[in-house]
């Protein structure tokens, strides 16, 4: 019987993955279903296995193409995937089985190198695990990029009745996906991560938040956790499903949700590391964190380490989203440029005209114009750009993006999303719009707030331009350095750095010249 491999990805069935496989089934093959490869220009993806065991690639198809699939005449035959440009330059550390295995198979998971990393683990003592993970030098994967094996060995210092495991599955950046991917196509490496951490630090318990518009992952993971639970213990693990609200992606809000609470941010001190969850010490990590520790334990810290640039260690799954020809994971290691990540894996715009900027981090990450495009892909790097990297989505927009408009986005996205709890996000927010608005409007303001008889102090003369993106920026210096939360802290990223790229866009001079590339 000819065996099939087709993705059961979101992605990929929201393209058509379910009929495929229907067709295939119907045609009396044996179809696996998988994670998704990345790449979704060729989905849906239909792998066929040869006689040696070998796959042969055919995308993008079509049910009605499986005939000329399974003859291997149809004109989409990718061949070997391991060839093709996008993915013969990859290094996957963290989603090597993403694609290949079938994600609830406890036998293909094993054989595939799986528990590898659990049983070193459980061969050496508490500090030596977190010590594996200090000398791989991986940091948060889900933006902060603070160094995990510190954040351990704070919680295995902590002395409580009591400790936790918490995983960030809150994706809800625009554009990224590397979560949702790695959780529905290899949710057992997850798990695996959170075992490790358990024995790490001394928890019993862990939490994964994942939000409700990750149905799949929901069911995915939620079925691992039933299958591997005697691989898990003497950890337990119970998925915990988020309404959907932005701020809960920061951990305190996170931990405030879990505990049954609205989802507002904490100050801090304590860390979540010494008073987390329910007053205990906790491990709050991103799921990529989490998924990567199974290698480094596995292979060794040094193998990890080995890749990178400068303090940058270990592979990073970028995320390519928005106008862009080639959108998908590219998982590599530290140290590509982002010209390199846009135009020569990306494929430059999918409209085909020149691209004028791109967004690094999500929706509150800087943007970036072509003449940057040498920066290379560190955290680092990217903060002395004026940046950050965030949870590696890059998002591509073309020639034909207003970026005044995108500034505003950032406001009102904060102004919709804050929690309220602070004063500068919740209340700047608002305020950006407005102001963002009489820019737009060249100055005028006879409806504005300002204009009403009962701002007394408010100035009569209107504010010129200029004067008007001065308090814009005042405004967001405020926000970056008083908000509670990087909600708030973040969202004057892409404000500023439109206006400091793009200032024609606000009424003024060119500051850059044109595309460097």
């Amino acid at each position: 019987m000819t065996r099939a491999y087709v993705s059961c990805d979101m992605a990929s069935v929201a393209l058509g993955a379910d009929d495929i496989a229907d067709a295939l089934a119907a045609a009396g093959c044996e179809v696996i279903r998988t994670g998704a490869r990345g790449l979704f220009a060729i989905e849906p993806l239909v792998e066929i296995e040869t006689t040696d065991g070998a796959r042969i690639a055919f995308g993008p198809v079509e049910p009605e193409d499986v005939p000329a699939i399974l003859d291997g005449t149809h004109p989409n035959r990718i061949g070997d995937l391991a060839t093709m440009p996008f993915f013969a330059k990859q290094q996957r550390f963290t989603f090597a089985r993403c694609g290949i295995t079938d994600p609830l198979s406890m036998a293909d998971y094993t054989a595939h190198d799986g528990w590898k990393g659990l049983a070193a683990a459980r061969a050496l003592a508490p500090q030596a695990v977190v010590d594996a993970v200090k000398a791989s030098g991986l940091r948060g994967r889900g933006g902060a990029g603070f160094p995990t094996g510190i954040k351990w060995q704070t919680v295995l210092d902590a002395t409580a009745p009591e400790k936790f495991i918490v995983c960030n599955a809150d994706e809800g950046d625009s554009g990224t996906f590397a979560d949702r991917m790695l959780m529905e196509g290899d949710p057992y490496c997850l798990l695996e991560g959170m075992a490790i951490a358990g024995h790490a630090v001394g928890a019993s318990h862990g939490y994964i938040y994942v939000r409700s518009e990750y149905p799949f992952a929901i069911r995915a993971l939620n079925a691992a956790i039933e299958r591997a639970a005697p691989i898990l213990a003497p950890l337990t693990v119970e998925v915990r499903v988020g309404a959907g609200a932005y701020v809960c992606g920061e951990e305190t809000a996170l931990l405030e949700s879990i505990e049954g609470k609205r989802g507002q941010v904490r100050a801090k001190p304590p860390l979540p590391a010494i008073q987390g969850l329910f007053g205990q010490p906790t491990v709050i990590n991103n799921v990529l964190s989490l998924a990567a520790v199974p290698f480094i334990l596995a292979e060794g810290p040094e193998r990890y380490a080995e890749v990178g640039f400068g303090r940058s260690r270990g592979t990073m799954p970028v995320q390519l989203a928005g106008n862009v020809k080639n959108g998908g994971l590219f998982e590599i290691g530290f140290g590509i440029t982002l010209g390199e990540l846009v135009n020569a894996i990306g494929g430059g715009t999918e409209s085909g005209r020149p691209v004028r900027a791109v967004q690094v981090g999500g929706p509150l990450g800087a943007y970036f114009p072509p003449s940057m495009f040498d920066t290379p892909f560190d955290y680092e790097a990217f903060a002395a750009a004026g940046g950050l990297i965030g949870h590696a989505g890059i998002t591509v927009f073309d020639d034909s993006v207003d970026m005044a408009a995108m500034a505003r986005f950032a406001m009102e996205f904060c102004a919709i999303e804050s929690c309220g709890k602070c004063t500068p996000c919740r209340i700047g927010s608002t305020r950006g719009v407005e102001t963002i608005d009489r820019i737009k409007g060249a100055a005028k303001r006879e409806q504005a707030l300002e204009a009403m008889p009962q701002m007394r102090n408010a100035k009569v003369k209107h504010r010129s331009v200029d004067e008007e993106i001065g308090v814009l920026r005042d405004l967001c210096e405020t926000m970056k350095f008083g908000s509670l939360c990087a909600l708030g802290g973040f969202t004057p990223y892409p404000v500023l750095s439109a206006l400091d790229h793009f200032p024609e866009d606000f009424g003024g001079a060119p500051a850059l010249p044109q595309a460097a590339e």
